[in-house]
């Protein structure tokens, strides 16, 4: 009989700002980073006031790590060092590899109506942090969407059984092999999904209400639960609820992180602060 897995952590979403002064929620991100490993941050924003989200994010710097940005509503352009510009429109997703270095901005190309959408940040292992740096602007149609009775899953990344149906996402990743999942549930439903014994699994509600494992320990909006690492996910789901589920193989290397900068060692992120004050970030 194959077990399910349970709640090990609950983490609430704290508001917080960032970029110039844009209003989000921290899902998760460090101390103890290697309790998400390969995951390092998760960021929720929305909101349906301009003054929340106009001033952006202007032109800041990466090293060592992806970042994947969802837009499920609204339209932010992106900008790079290399010339790149991107425009992100509803249910599109970016995913830029910083690698050695980038330094891009991205900006609201609109002035009111709703903007709501998350920003995950997912390691590179030590040897592929110097990589050069590179991104994809990937349209809501080119996503892959499966539909079952009382749910729908847009699938951005990874590849798995979701009710002994499988789900292949857009995107494929060998060494970090990361699942990225979001579903709409339309009635209340019973979910289960396989995960690999020993990957990290996150679930983030922001909608409605969970019912996780065994044990039916609830988990509410804007709450993420860091979930054991044997056994399948298995969950029901209000009506009307939305989640994220987030699954990658850990690296098991050092994390070490100083704002923008994830690296394996102290040394290599005052490297990389000096190579941004030199501007040799990129280089």
């Amino acid at each position: 009989m194959m077990n399910n897995r349970h709640i090990v952590e609950k983490i609430p979403a704290q508001a917080t700002s960032d970029g110039a002064g844009v209003k989000l929620l921290r899902v998760f991100s460090g101390p103890r980073a290697e309790r998400f490993d390969p995951f390092l941050m998760l960021d929720e924003f929305g909101s349906e006031s301009a003054d929340d989200y106009i001033a952006g994010f202007p032109p800041h710097p990466h090293r060592g790590f992806e970042t994947i940005t969802y837009m499920l509503t609204g339209k932010m352009e992106h900008q790079d060092h290399m010339g790149n510009v991107g425009l992100l429109s509803d249910g599109g997703v970016q995913w830029m590899t910083a690698g050695k270095g980038v330094i891009h901005s991205e900006m609201p190309k609109q002035t009111q109506g709703k903007m709501h959408g998350f920003q995950l940040w997912l390691n590179l292992s030590a040897e592929d942090k110097m990589q050069p740096a590179k991104y994809e602007d990937i349209e809501a149609d080119d996503i892959p969407n499966f539909d079952f009775e009382g749910f729908n899953v847009t699938a951005i990344a990874g590849k798995t059984q979701v009710n002994d149906q499988l789900v292949t996402g857009k995107v494929q990743q060998v060494k970090t092999q990361p699942t990225y999942l979001d579903f709409q549930v339309t009635q209340a439903s019973e979910i289960e999904i396989h995960i690999a014994d020993g990957q990290t699994s996150l679930l983030y509600v922001y909608q409605g209400e969970l019912t996780i494992g065994d044990d039916n320990d609830k988990l509410t909006a804007q709450h993420l639960a860091r979930l054991s690492n044997k056994g399948r996910v298995k969950l029901s789901a209000s009506t009307e609820a939305r989640f994220l589920l987030m699954a990658g193989q850990p690296l098991n290397e050092p994390i070490v992180q100083r704002g923008p900068f994830v690296m394996n060692s102290a040394a290599q992120i005052e490297q990389a602060i000096r190579d941004y004050q030199n501007d040799n970030l990129t280089d």
